[in-house]
């Protein structure tokens, strides 16, 4: 089956079909997607939205914390090596991230690294929609941030990037 999945395939696939689908929405952590099976049927992109980060949100802070940490760094060394997923790769790509000046290179390196050293994780934005100008502006802020509030944060925007996934890949 190819994208767009249509709502009824997914409420009728078995566990091992749905991750298959659906497990790479939420970074590198197909859990989310099995705890979703679990939470059928779906009556609209948005009400499988809301049950996959329903998992995200009920999981234990270790667990949520891997899957901050499975996200990569914008404009990152993975990014440079060419190791994104496909979506994660489309994604910087649109913000402009894979056109970054050596200057704006550099300060996203720095940025990373600040960011990395404070809080122990990945910054993470859905950068859907964003200019890389904006991205910097905004990673500078979050940087003021203390722990508690950027994770939720992280966690936030995890659950923005997911709804943009879905939206690409399920019909109603």
């Amino acid at each position: 089956m190819n994208p767009p999945y249509s709502l009824t395939a997914l409420n009728h696939a078995d566990l091992g079909a749905f991750v298959s689908l659906l497990g790479g929405v939420f970074e590198h952590s197909p859990w989310v997607a099995e705890g979703a099976w679990h939470r059928r049927p779906f009556v609209s992109v948005d009400d499988l939205h809301q049950k996959m980060c329903e998992v995200m949100w009920s999981a234990d802070p270790v667990r949520q914390r891997a899957l901050i940490c499975a996200h990569p760094e914008l404009a990152g060394k993975a990014a440079i090596r060419g190791e994104l997923t496909a979506d994660s790769t489309r994604e910087q790509s649109g913000a402009g991230l894979t056109q970054c000046s050596p200057e704006e290179y550099a300060r996203l390196q720095d940025l990373n690294q600040a960011y990395r050293d404070k809080f122990g994780f990945p910054f993470i934005l859905a950068v859907k929609g964003w200019q890389r100008a904006e991205i910097i502006e905004q990673f500078a802020a979050r940087l003021a941030q203390d722990e508690e509030q950027e994770f939720a944060e992280c966690l936030r925007q995890i659950a923005r990037i997911a709804q943009f996934r879905l939206s690409d890949l399920v019909k109603e």
